[in-house]
């Protein structure tokens, strides 16, 4: 006899999925995203396939960066039938506070193969320094 492993919980998720109507909260979406450092810079990548990068909106506002977009459907023959949909589409927006390390008039962002790389250069203040020990 082989053990399976049983989540309640996604029994619940997937019954839930099944009665929520497609223009529900179900079809919210946000890329998913990976911070870290690197150097003297952080990184900020999000997954964004299927995006155009003029949908792709990134901005800096009271020390908050965010990331919005939109990813739309592609418009079908009226012949074709779907069977299955799980991709979702519709605008998102990603917000994250920066760090006082940051400097925000350097920020740059590069897309490339669905994948959205943005730049947090650290400011020269934060960066590290070497103190000079003057013989006394």
């Amino acid at each position: 006899m082989r053990l399976v492993h049983w989540d309640p919980f996604e029994d619940l998720m997937q019954l839930n999925r099944r009665f929520q109507p497609a223009t529900s909260a179900r079809s919210a979406w946000s890329p998913a995203v990976d911070i870290f450092e690197k150097g003297e810079e952080l990184l900020i990548r999000a997954e964004v396939p299927g995006v155009e990068r003029d949908s792709i909106d990134v901005k800096v506002e009271d020390n908050t960066l965010i990331l919005s977009g939109e990813r739309v459907r592609e418009t079908e023959d009226e012949d074709t039938q779907a069977y299955r949909r799980e991709r979702v589409y519709g605008s998102f927006v990603r917000s994250f506070s920066l760090p006082k390390t940051v400097d925000a008039t350097r920020i740059s962002a590069a897309y490339k193969n669905g994948v959205l790389e943005i730049s947090l250069p650290k400011a020269e203040e934060a960066k590290p320094r070497k103190i000079e020990i003057k013989v006394a």
